[in-house]
């Protein structure tokens, strides 16, 4: 073999640990061959800097990147998830081919800028035309990734009524989906549109509230066949747990895991009020969890059971969700500040030998990934060559001994502060500290 090129920086993640002199070797399609000493002429030096992995952002709605800065007052009070979610489907109404388009290259560029290589767009907003259930939208979301150069997975969502017995209203008609057999056959329609590279696609049951029981067994069945991850939205919210008791007897994850084959493949989105026992055998399941900090935080959620997460954390990941904010470091110190906050002790997610940061920036990069079910977020043979270059210079970092700058990037910097370039795919991005 070959190589295109051969990476080498000051210091490089390897294993959970930064080390000098190290080498990445990478051929034509993007993919590491090699990762050592003397493994040829290096051609991209990245002097002062260091070589991560890039991250993983396992959940994100594009389209509500429009939404940053609006529902932000409260002529009648305090607000809640409900009452933006009124905010939200009004943008939903208003938007067009060409304004999302916009909307979501401006998200998905913002992204890279930050450091994330690879999304999970959770897609629901998906009809220009809602009557007509045109599906414009798909290709939308997919071009402006490609466009950017951003990795993505098009979690396509299943979305079939309005609540708990009810039908879709509103702004919901551009989210319908009639019947399964029908989902089905978009997907497979994208599936064999997607590159297979750098674009792969899963399904989003969108959450038990919008999709009726009955289509649970054959859309999990339907994924399971074709090889597909499954991310859905689960227990955000107080009203949901009641409103789910009152329809189906339980709460959504425990009727799940009661009535629908729920294994590695399937990722609950939030499970911020989920009760122990029951995230316990989720997560017991080889399930995983996806937890949105900054967003969960922006829209009042709560905190979920940062001590169990933390025992299965190679199934726990990260994601932007709204985009009210796109910086992996905020989501990955969110995520630990959180816990600190709920349970008042440090350290939530240390790992084994009590090392904080390299747990979660294996929850930031390789977690998601397998959650993806995408080879990256690792810099490792046979995975893609998606990574991030820091600026060890940068005054954030300044006097940081590299056996601490794991941490010290997660807790002290902004990603605009010390990310100057971002490798996917191979192909690089080279941007100016603080820009």
């Amino acid at each position: 073999m070959t190589p295109d090129q051969i990476i080498e920086a000051d210091h490089t993640w390897v294993d959970g640990k930064l080390a000098p002199g190290v080498q990445v070797a990478v051929d034509a399609s993007g993919t590491i061959r090699a990762v050592g000493t003397n493994l040829g002429q290096t051609t991209r030096h990245l002097t002062g800097r260091a070589l991560f992995p890039g991250f993983v952002n396992a959940h994100s709605h594009a389209f509500q990147r429009a939404l940053r800065g609006i529902g932000e007052e409260y002529p009648s009070g305090a607000g809640s998830f409900w009452t933006w979610r009124e905010a939200m489907y009004q943008l939903v109404q208003q938007v067009d081919r060409r304004a999302l388009h916009g909307i979501a290259r401006r998200c998905f560029s913002e992204m890279l800028r930050s450091g994330f290589t690879t999304v999970g767009e959770f897609h629901y907003l998906r009809h220009q035309d809602a009557a007509a259930r045109d599906c414009a939208f798909d290709e939308v979301v997919l071009d402006a990734a490609r466009e950017v150069g951003l990795r993505i997975v098009l979690l396509v969502a299943y979305y079939r009524a309005g609540g708990f017995g009810s039908p879709l209203a509103g702004g919901q008609t551009r989210f319908a989906t009639p019947t399964v057999a029908e989902f089905f056959e978009r997907v497979d329609q994208l599936r064999a549109r997607v590159d297979g590279v750098m674009q792969a696609v899963g399904i989003a049951p969108h959450s038990l509230r919008a999709v009726p029981a009955e289509d649970w067994p054959r859309l999990i069945e339907g994924a399971r066949d074709r090889g597909l991850m499954v991310h859905t939205h689960l227990e955000e919210q107080r009203k949901e747990l009641d409103d789910c008791r009152q329809a189906l007897g339980t709460t959504p994850m425990r009727w799940l895991l009661d009535n629908v084959d729920i294994g590695a493949r399937v990722t609950a989105v939030h499970a911020t009020h989920t009760d122990a026992e029951t995230l316990e055998a989720w997560l017991g399941r080889g399930a995983g969890v996806c937890i949105c900090p900054i967003t969960e935080a922006n829209l009042g959620d709560g905190i979920p059971r940062g001590d169990i997460l933390r025992a299965h954390a190679q199934r726990v990941c990260v994601g932007s969700d709204s985009n009210i904010r796109l910086d992996p470091f905020e989501e990955l110190r969110w995520l630990e500040h959180g816990q600190r906050l709920r349970s008042e002790q440090r350290g939530a997610f240390r790992d084994s030998t009590g090392h904080l940061g390299r747990l979660l920036w294996e929850v930031g990069t390789a977690s998601g990934a397998d959650r993806l079910g995408v080879p990256t977020g690792r810099i490792a043979v046979d995975h893609h060559a998606d990574l991030i270059a820091i600026d060890l210079g940068a005054p954030v970092i300044d006097g940081v001994p590299s056996v601490a700058l794991s941490t010290g990037l997660i807790f002290g910097a902004g990603a605009s502060e010390v990310v100057t370039a971002v490798c996917v795919g191979g192909k690089w991005h080279e941007f100016r500290a603080g820009s």
